[in-house]
């Protein structure tokens, strides 16, 4: 049994929620919430509301998903 891919998608955080954990508004217009991947919050890469960012999507819920990249603006 293989793992399943993750779905890449952008979006931009909208708000600040309690426990690291993000409430990010993907292209499509779906609100998700998202927590940052374990090297982002190694080398302590800060997120706040309006950055635009990269969410991997599990196939299985869509409606969480981890931050693996924030995008310059």
């Amino acid at each position: 049994m293989s793992k399943e891919e993750a779905l890449e998608v952008q979006g931009v955080v909208k708000k600040a929620l309690s426990n690291a954990k993000f409430s990010v508004e993907i292209d499509n217009g779906h609100m998700v919430v998202a927590y940052p991947a374990g090297k982002m919050r190694k080398f302590f890469i800060r997120i706040l509301p309006g950055d635009k960012v990269t969410v991997a999507l599990s196939p299985y819920d869509l409606g969480k998903g981890r931050i693996t990249f924030r995008h310059k603006i």
